[in-house]
């Protein structure tokens, strides 16, 4: 009886606080990890390659201007038609979210069933039932909201529809119980879902989603190893007198040693963590998931672990529940993915290069989510390292790199190597269908060769002009990459009312007049630049974007 009760003390008292410690440090250590590891990139970044030999990149002989004069195209995505590829992405969403649905709801059917197990005295009663599958649904409307929702009008979509659904079984309980109120039904679903809730905000906020999952997992280890490490020496009398002898040795008080002991545990536990982290790590570099899988399959655990609590007060075993509960939505979304075959490659996905002004800040990461819920349902991206997207597109290997002091060879250093990882980057989907980022790392010599061959190699290019003005010329440079080897038909200017229209034209229609000679643009009768003003909806990119890669002539007036 003794050992069931404290078996039953440990799983409600110290688990909940070994989650909440844990949950507690992520944000602050990610935010920590990203700052030193952003901060790492923007100086290799800065520095020159010694590998790079010094040769003029992109200049060709003198040609004379064009004899077309090139035209400025506003795209109204409002006329244009619904181009092939949206239907690709469609199935993909409509696909992957079906089987995040059906996973959920075997990781409600567990806990509920847990639920109902515990309650068998009352029999089987189908307001509860129903009641408790639509509290434990509410991971489900969260990865739902985070694998489509790009605007707060689709978020409340989602929510909305989750509120009626939930709405309507509290109804039919209520009406079928006149014993049950209001106020049981709020308490019951906010003890249930607002402690995970709110632990998941550690690690899925904008600024620290990249990692969060593995801060997370490192620390839930760390924390538990020096938690282990006080209920060892705690267990015994003799265990306790020799941590205090081993402490007064060295010259610390008990305090200090009851401390030294926690940090002894969590020290060890740190090399577990460590290879939990490689192997995630060696997972995602061998496709065998994706960085969205590992966020979704993070915050349903981190639910399992905290839903389950609840259900140890009928002893220790039942806070295993979580775990079965997310061992059976793992086996229904994996097998559901090879079912449906999202997986599989068509012959030749598209490639998009994304460029940018890098002083964009936060607005890029929004056009990122945007195209990362939407353009990675259908080919991958190619884009290179900046400052505005370097702590929001880190991949784990990438990350690990940086922790393990191996950042330095996430970089271009010359010709052959760009080949190298032109060769090998990321061109099919992961198992949940989803294409990948592929970041360049450039070193102030080797970006402008590392533009010129993703532009050539590209089937489509964003260039993100939105604060463009006579301050940030930078990417002048680009601009007459694009003219001089891309096809403008293939090309996609975004800009808002923070652009500088004027100077971007008469920057464009410059550039133009020193078109190289060899420019395809040339041969154009009727060239122009296609650009849309998305204002305050970046979303609005998508349509003309897949058009570039379906119809491009749709983007022409009358085309």
């Amino acid at each position: 009886m003794y050992a069931n009760s404290q078996a039953t003390l440990i799983t409600t008292g110290m688990l909940p606080f070994l989650l909440l410690a844990s949950a507690a440090l992520t944000a602050p250590v990610s935010i920590a990890l990203l700052a030193l590891y952003r901060r790492a990139v923007l100086r290799s970044m800065a520095r020159s390659s010694t590998d790079m030999h010094a040769q003029a990149i992109g200049v060709g002989a003198p040609a004379p201007p064009p004899k077309v004069a090139l035209r400025l195209c506003m795209v109204d995505t409002g006329t244009l038609p619904a181009p092939r590829t949206r239907a690709t992405i469609r199935r993909s969403l409509i696909m992957a979210s079906l089987i995040y649905c059906a996973a959920g709801f075997m990781y409600a059917l567990v806990l509920g069933g847990a639920w109902m197990i515990q309650m068998h005295a009352d029999g089987f009663v189908l307001a509860r039932f129903l009641w408790l599958l639509s509290c434990y649904a509410w991971p489900t409307a969260l990865a739902i909201g985070l694998l489509v929702a790009v605007n707060l009008k689709q978020r409340l979509v989602v929510a909305c529809s989750y509120l009626v659904m939930l709405f309507a079984v509290a109804l039919y309980g209520l009406l079928r119980n006149d014993a049950l109120s209001v106020g049981q039904i709020a308490t019951f679903w906010m003890l249930t879902n607002a402690p995970a809730t709110a632990l998941l905000l550690a690690f899925l906020h904008r600024r620290v989603r990249a990692v969060g999952p593995l801060v997370l997992t490192f620390m839930v280890v760390v924390v538990t190893g020096s938690q282990i490490a006080l209920t060892v020496v705690g267990s015994s009398e003799a265990g306790m007198r020799a941590a205090v002898m081993t402490g007064a040795a060295v010259g610390l008080s008990g305090q200090a040693t009851f401390f030294a002991t926690m940090l002894l545990g969590a020290l060890l536990a740190a090399v577990g963590g460590g290879f939990c982290l490689k192997w995630l790590g060696h997972r995602h570099l061998a496709r065998r998931s994706s960085d969205q899988a590992l966020t979704l399959d993070a915050m349903w655990l981190l639910f399992g672990m905290v839903q389950s609590i609840t259900l140890a007060f009928e002893g220790w075993a039942w806070v295993l529940t979580g775990l079965v509960a997310f061992v059976g939505y793992k086996v229904v979304s994996t097998l559901g993915f090879r079912a449906t075959g999202l997986h599989r490659a068509p012959p030749r996905p598209p490639s998009l290069l994304l460029l940018r002004v890098f002083a964009l800040g936060a607005r890029s990461g929004q056009l990122f989510d945007v195209l990362a819920k939407r353009w990675l349902r259908a080919g991958d991206i190619s884009m290179i390292a900046g400052p505005d997207l370097a702590t929001t597109t880190v991949e784990p290997h990438e990350f690990l790199d940086f922790v393990g002091g191996r950042l330095s060879r996430q970089f271009v250093r010359d010709a052959d190597d760009l080949e190298h990882r032109l060769q090998s980057r990321a061109r099919g989907p992961d198992p949940d269908g989803r294409y990948r980022v592929n970041e360049f790392f450039c070193h102030a010599n080797t970006w402008q060769l590392a533009m010129r061959r993703l532009a050539a190699s590209a089937d489509a290019v964003l260039m993100d002009l939105r604060s463009f003005s006579a301050a940030n010329q930078g990417c002048l440079y680009e601009l007459q990459q694009l003219i001089d080897i891309v096809p403008l038909d293939r090309v996609l200017f975004l800009i808002d009312e923070s652009t500088d229209r004027e100077i971007l034209e008469r920057s464009l229609l410059g550039l133009w007049t020193r078109a190289a000679g060899d420019s395809p643009n040339r041969t154009n009768a009727a060239p122009q630049a296609n650009v849309v003003d998305v204002g305050k909806r970046v979303e609005t990119i998508v349509q003309p974007l897949l058009g570039l890669i379906d119809t491009p002539k749709a983007l022409r007036p009358g085309g």
